[in-house]
């Protein structure tokens, strides 16, 4: 199921609104809101594609607001296209923080081609980790509201590492950032491998990488992710570091203690045993399951099965150590 464009219109004036619909016909879905402010939740859930938005005068309240929007981490990279009345002159591009504007006037003629491509614009305009090359954080809510807006049955996994910061503190952060650009391969590899369609790999930051699959698929990746980062990882390690299977460096207290080497921890959750409406929700309980897993020593996954009774189970875990 391919899902539509949504443009998000934003105006009081209902002929314009009526406009705007009948000129985008077929191509995009419209979502109408009066104002900017009463969108912001939606927004927020959903990640519509294009912001339209009609300023027909010089409203101050309404371009400081558009300008927070767009230094919003979340909602920065969303496309805003404004209607401008045509009385209405932008004093520069510094006051108006839009990327696209059209004259009232020229509504029939242009506005079609120009959301068109303001589309293609934000659809190749996808934010990537400079590190790993994998989508950020604004696709990964993309991807994740979009599949429940939709009602996809679907799998997040959280992974997260354990031990890295001592591995950092005593091998400096170059040799910390080959060890995450391997965790990124290993991780698209495995989850496209074994899902070659549908599925998505994302990274947070630092040492936090994501990934959706089908719910029957997920524990499995999961399994192999932490076998094949399990036999790499002590190759990381300088050879009298490996043989020994530990590392001694300072705590956060200032303390020289003992680490074991690097492991990789994963939450997963589904919404196949129960609802979410917002991608936070089901975010949170990855977090958790991911929490869970690191109380276990070794590099473990843990699944979220706490729709079923007790009996049944909470968890799954490997170990591989």
């Amino acid at each position: 199921m391919i899902n539509p464009k949504t443009v998000v219109v934003i105006s009081r004036d209902q002929v314009l609104i009526s406009l705007i619909s009948k000129f985008l016909k077929g191509l995009c879905q419209i979502v109408e809101f009066a104002t900017l402010r009463a969108s912001l939740d939606y927004m927020y859930s959903s990640s519509p594609d294009i912001l339209l938005i009609d300023i027909t005068y010089d409203d101050p309240a309404v371009v400081s607001l558009l300008n927070d929007l767009k230094s919003d981490p979340v909602l920065g990279n969303l496309s805003v296209f404004a209607v401008l009345g045509d009385a209405f002159v932008v004093p520069g591009w510094d006051y108006l923080l839009v990327d696209d504007y059209l004259k009232r006037s020229a509504l029939e003629t242009e506005i079609r081609s120009r959301i068109e491509l303001s589309l293609q614009r934000a659809e190749r305009a996808i934010e990537v980790n400079p590190l790993t090359g994998l989508p950020g954080n604004i696709q990964i809510i993309k991807q994740i509201q979009k599949r429940l807006n939709t009602g996809d049955k679907f799998a997040f996994a959280y992974a997260d590492l354990d031990f890295f910061k001592p591995y950092n503190d005593r091998y400096g952060f170059s040799r910390g950032d080959e060890v995450l650009k391997m965790l990124g391969r290993l991780i698209l590899n495995t989850v496209k491998e074994r899902q070659p369609h549908g599925s998505f790999v994302g990274h947070i930051g630092g040492d936090d990488i994501v990934f959706i699959m089908d719910c029957d698929a997920a524990e499995e990746a999961s399994g192999k992710i932490i076998g094949y980062f399990d036999s790499i990882i002590p190759t990381f390690y300088d050879i009298e570091e490996r043989t020994k299977g530990f590392i001694e460096a300072t705590d956060r207290e200032g303390q020289k203690k003992v680490f074991p080497l690097i492991s990789i921890s994963i939450g997963i959750v589904s919404n196949a045993r129960k609802r979410f409406a917002h991608y936070g929700e089901m975010a949170e309980v990855a977090s958790e399951m991911k929490k869970f897993a690191k109380t276990v020593k070794g590099s473990c996954f843990r699944v979220d099965k706490r729709s079923r009774p007790l009996s049944d189970g909470m968890d799954v875990r490997i170990n591989r150590a």
